[in-house]
């Protein structure tokens, strides 16, 4: 996906979404791209309202529908009153989106790539599927080629604070971080109304 598109993407929902890398899409403007952006806003329909909600995930966490649907479902089929809760808290314990959130990449993508091609450990042992999932315990590690220079800048300037449910795993080491609760949605890292997912898949029966 190009910065172009990103930017595109992240100006149509009006916030940024830190997965998709490089802050700054909103700087310059906060409308739709062309002549005449400024002058197109109409009042979104509630339909609307919740279909930016559910592309804030899809974006954000780089998902295909098909992907995030999937995750819909096993979210429905687990406990809990809230299965929303239950969609973020599978969504934030993807191995990649826990590579991101230690740090050890600025983006999604860039996290994605780290773990498909082998410079990911979990509890010592290389998992190279990113959409693979981490309970609270696991360990998940930078392999000792991918703990230097690789991600050094990634590692100096985080693109995000770590969230509460991470830790790293021995102080003062930043190549490895353990997973010491279920994270939940005060941990999703943008504004985003659960409801209004809800209600967009419950009317299409997903």
């Amino acid at each position: 996906m190009s910065q172009r598109t990103k930017f595109k993407m992240q100006r149509a929902l009006g916030l940024e979404l830190p997965g998709l890398g490089k802050p700054g899409a909103l700087e310059k403007r906060n409308y739709p791209p062309g002549q005449h952006g400024q002058a197109r806003k109409k009042k979104p329909t509630e339909y609307g309202l919740q279909l930016k909600e559910k592309q804030k995930l899809l974006f954000h966490y780089g998902l295909r529908e098909e992907q995030l649907q999937r995750f819909v479902r096993t979210a429905r089929s687990l406990p809990g009153s809230n299965w929303v809760e239950n969609l973020v808290g599978l969504l934030e314990k993807r191995v990649d989106n826990v590579v991101f959130r230690l740090g050890f990449a600025r983006s999604m993508a860039a996290a994605r790539q780290l773990v498909s091609h082998g410079h990911v450990l979990v509890n010592g042992k290389m998992l190279t599927i990113g959409s693979a999932l981490v309970g609270v315990g696991d360990v998940v590690a930078l392999t000792e080629y991918a703990a230097g220079e690789m991600t050094l800048p990634s590692r100096r300037s985080p693109r995000l604070p770590l969230p509460g449910y991470l830790n790293f795993a021995v102080e003062g080491v930043d190549t490895q971080g353990v997973v010491r609760m279920e994270p939940g949605l005060d941990h999703v890292p943008f504004e985003f109304q659960a409801s209004r997912v809800a209600e967009y898949y419950s009317q299409r029966g997903v």
